[in-house]
């Protein structure tokens, strides 16, 4: 997520830089042509570049709509986390019936293996498909390089060795989901504390409320995840733009040339800032269809977690709380 008051122009520029050589071609070649080869046939009306341009445009507004609003469901559903995550934090303290010892180090498990749910989902989500951008397409790759995603640079078996018992570690090490076996392992927990008398059934009942909470919450963003933005749609929008990009000097060549024995230039700069308008919308939609990838635009799920941490760290009233990750080059993780 970026943090900062807007993207600059030199962000943009940063990260567009790779269209913006593909602009210079595709408007330089035909000026050559025109200029010097004596291709004047060339030249197309304007008209059908209108209305290419519009159909471009309509679609291309279309899918940013719809990838805005998968962005959205995606930060909706870790708000819906974060005020469960609390919840479950103070039912794991005040519904343990036993004296106050045995109650915190009841309370540290069921906390602990939530934080460590956290971090068991918020690395599943962060693992490629091959139709996310990030980590494939050199473009996005590069602006990456501004900013680092935690999962990428540590594995998840570390962070569960500090949270979870070796038995349980044991367990779900061959486990495909660890994330929902780590709800599974703590519906257990609780089933157990129930038949020993430490939980009323009717709270007992509650906090397998909050889980199957948790479940929803999870199966919500392995949806977004698994599914993505229809292909057919991404793919039309492409070609839509692609082609009013190809055609668009085309279109004005002749125009500028009439304006002088240096008019023509004209033409490369004028249609690399409208393909450019047209590319970094068709970028924006796509950098936003997949906002648990890791990317610039994406939900920071790192950050949230770590929110979550501290929140119920500090429930269990602990001295050595993590700090909150802060952005870095105005991006949150």
């Amino acid at each position: 997520m970026h943090a900062g008051r807007r993207y600059s122009l030199q962000e943009f520029l940063l990260w567009s830089r790779r269209n913006i050589y593909y602009l210079f071609i595709v408007s330089a070649v035909p000026v050559w042509l025109f200029k010097f080869a004596g291709f004047h046939w060339i030249h197309i009306p304007w008209a059908p570049v209108t209305l290419i341009g519009t159909a471009a445009a309509l679609i291309a507004g279309f899918r940013n709509n719809a990838t805005y609003g998968r962005s959205w469901e995606a930060r909706q559903i870790w708000g819906a986390i974060v005020n469960s995550s609390r919840c479950w934090g103070i039912m794991s303290g005040d519904f343990i019936a036993v004296n106050a010892p045995e109650r915190k180090r009841i309370q540290q498990g069921l906390i602990y293996r939530h934080i460590a749910w956290l971090t068991a989902l918020r690395y599943q989500l962060r693992e490629p498909r091959v139709w996310e951008n990030v980590r494939v397409q050199a473009k996005y790759k590069e602006y990456s390089k501004k900013y680092s995603v935690q999962e990428w640079e540590s594995s998840l078996e570390g962070h569960l060795e500090q949270l979870l018992s070796k038995d349980e570690i044991n367990k779900m090490r061959n486990v495909s989901n660890k994330a929902t076996y780590i709800i599974k392992m703590q519906s257990e927990h609780i089933a157990r504390l129930n038949s020993q008398g430490l939980i009323d059934t009717l709270k007992y009942v509650e906090m397998v409320g909050v889980l199957k909470e948790f479940y929803e919450q999870q199966g919500q963003c392995e949806r977004i995840k698994n599914f993505p933005y229809p292909r057919q749609y991404a793919s039309m929008s492409t070609f839509f733009i692609h082609l009013f990009i190809l055609m668009t000097p085309l279109g004005i060549i002749s125009e500028f040339n009439n304006l002088g024995v240096y008019g023509i230039w004209l033409t490369i700069p004028f249609s690399m800032i409208t393909g450019w308008v047209f590319l970094v919308l068709e970028n924006v939609g796509e950098s936003t269809e997949n906002p648990f990838e890791g990317g610039a635009n994406d939900i920071p799920i790192t950050a949230m977690s770590r929110t979550i941490e501290i929140d119920l760290r500090e429930m269990l009233a602990e001295n050595d709380i993590p700090e909150p990750l802060r952005p870095v080059n105005n991006i949150l993780m």
